[in-house]
């Protein structure tokens, strides 16, 4: 996936949180190898190239095109799975990845979990008692700075992701014409329950543009979002104040 993932665990049996952590770190790298658009001999390279059907490979590769299929179509096709006409779903691995191992870990009986894949995370549970999980949303304009702090305080299951030009700089593909998106954003966050969608929703939003990107927000079941403009103007969804803290 080429990023860093990093785990937070609380409470549950020692044993059996510790079996559950080594399952998720080794699933997150049997991610990389299958779905790996770097590795010639990766199931993903190979369906691409047409010596593999989807049948062929792990029941993951099917479970993952069809989410994309899913997010393509709730998005009016702003996500994509396809890059310069290539079969790439590196865009919901990601996510859905994170969250798979953040779910493992929390099926073990722990009793808070949180797990960064790159700046996007999945939190289950809490910390503590009386004590949420809490997430720092850098600012892209203000290098070291914060533009908000999401809690989540009540909430079982909780997910925040990122998608901008700040870390990255202009990676993010307009699908209709196959360049770069071409937006007044410069970051747009999503807090949703999964960090499948989460991830996808920040993506396809990004490349709509501030004004699209937050009406298609909006009208969303269970998301909330914060998007900031290169003029430094934050535009929000009208539920994320009752997540801030």
């Amino acid at each position: 996936m080429g990023t860093v993932v990093s785990f937070d665990v609380r409470g549950g049996e020692p044993e059996a949180v510790r079996s559950a952590l080594e399952e998720a770190v080794a699933g997150l790298h049997r991610v990389d190898e299958v779905f790996s658009t770097y590795r010639e001999g990766s199931q993903l390279s190979r369906l691409a190239r047409g010596e593999l059907t989807v049948a062929e490979c792990d029941p993951e590769v099917a479970e993952v095109l069809a989410l994309g299929s899913e997010a393509e179509r709730l998005s009016d096709g702003w996500f994509s799975t396809r890059y310069a006409g290539r079969l790439d779903p590196t865009g919901i691995v990601k996510g859905w990845a994170v969250e798979r191992a953040a779910r493992r870990l929390a099926a073990s009986g722990a009793g808070g979990v949180s797990v960064n894949g790159g700046g996007d995370v999945q939190m289950y549970g809490a910390p503590g008692p009386h004590r949420p999980w809490r997430v720092g949303v850098a600012d892209p304009l203000r290098p070291g700075g914060l533009a908000a702090v999401v809690t989540a305080a009540g909430a079982a299951e909780l997910a925040v992701a990122t998608s901008g030009t700040a870390e990255r700089g202009a990676h993010i593909v307009d699908p209709r014409t196959g360049r770069s998106a071409v937006t007044d954003l410069v970051a747009v966050t999503v807090v949703a329950p999964r960090l499948t969608w989460a991830d996808c929703w920040a993506t396809a939003a990004f490349a709509m543009g501030s004004r699209e990107g937050l009406a298609w927000l909006e009208s969303l079941p269970d998301t909330e979002a914060l998007l900031i403009t290169a003029g430094d103007e934050v535009r929000c969804t009208g539920g994320l104040a009752a997540l801030l803290g």
